[in-house]
């Protein structure tokens, strides 16, 4: 196991980012939600992962999702479910018409605002393309919009987000190893996280080894294979491999690949708004995945569930998803 891995006091383990010295949960409970749900829905199920034992909360400017976080927080202070801000480690991302230089700021500021917080914990670029400024809604691109991002001067405001204590920490999202070497090759603060698609049937074993060579932390989100999203599949709970395996160790399918994931070495951002499998998905840990469960697991076709083709267009930055993705497909 991961020699930064520590525990807390809720009995998930954290993970010490590279950069910046922070503890990071490395269960996080996420609050994107395919199709979008009403804000109390996402204010109570985000209290309820507090009354669990989460710490680490994931959200973004294009979920629409932290104004109910931050109500949550709050109530979750009042209640005396925390004590404070402090004991929780809260992630936001910034979206693609907000990746320009002159925007990024402003962009977290209105995230904090929304949040209600003097500051994040971790900042990433969720996606690595821009979109012409302007109003957004969550999963509606206009594919004129996409434009090439000028990857220098995002970054660096990136930095200076970190720089005036706007967030303790600044990563990426959806980054390949060679846009993360781009990054790497002008960054004066390195990408402390790279959040990305990883499952059991898309381990980004690639990835992976590169990241952890350059002291990048994954963060893995569709762990199940985005089940009951307009871009995901059910294959990965419909495995029998994984099926047969949960049976054996008297798991779940997800708990299962919850345990995997972090046998690998990499964290997780879980959502369910359900209040057992939110209980479910705390349970990973305190027990083991055998040698040959887990080649049984690295054994299984692979193929990646979000191809990124919202952003590729003949008239855009990228024109094939082989191109968005630099071959690691």
């Amino acid at each position: 196991m991961d020699s930064n891995f520590e525990t807390n006091c809720s009995s998930v383990p954290e993970h010490v980012l590279s950069w910046s010295g922070q503890k990071m949960p490395v269960l996080g409970f996420g609050t994107a939600v395919d199709p979008p749900v009403a804000s109390e829905v996402t204010k109570h199920a985000v209290l309820q992962a507090i009354k669990l034992g989460y710490r680490h909360f994931d959200t973004a400017s294009v979920y629409g999702t932290e104004q109910p976080v931050g109500e949550a927080i709050g109530e979750a202070i009042s209640l005396g479910l925390i004590k404070s801000r402090h004991e929780l480690f809260i992630t936001s991302k910034l979206w693609c018409n907000d990746a320009h230089a002159e925007l990024v700021v402003p962009a977290l500021h209105k995230s904090l605002q929304n949040l209600k917080l003097e500051y994040l914990d971790l900042y990433l670029i969720h996606w690595p393309v821009s979109l012409k400024p302007g109003s957004f809604k969550f999963l509606e691109i206009n594919i004129h919009d996409v434009v090439p991002m000028d990857f220098g001067s995002v970054w660096s405001a990136m930095e200076e987000c970190q720089k005036l204590g706007l967030t303790k920490s600044i990563g990426v999202s959806n980054f390949s190893c060679r846009k993360l070497a781009d990054i790497l090759s002008f960054a004066n603060i390195p990408p402390a996280v790279n959040q990305v698609e990883l499952n059991p049937m898309w381990n980004q074993k690639k990835l992976r080894e590169f990241c952890k060579a350059k002291g990048i932390f994954i963060t893995a989100f569709s762990l199940l294979g985005a089940s009951g999203t307009a871009w995901g599949s059910n294959r990965v709970m419909e495995s029998g491999v994984l099926k047969e395996i949960a049976e054996t160790k008297g798991k779940t399918v997800a708990q299962v690949c919850g345990r995997w994931a972090y046998e690998t070495g990499v964290s997780m951002v879980v959502k369910s708004f359900n209040g057992e499998r939110m209980k479910q998905n705390l349970e990973i840990f305190g027990w083991s995945l055998s040698q040959d469960e887990v080649k049984r697991i690295d054994n299984m076709p692979q193929s990646r569930h979000h191809r990124g083709e919202e952003f590729i267009s003949q008239h855009g930055p990228y024109k094939t998803v082989e191109e968005f993705w630099d071959g690691e497909i």
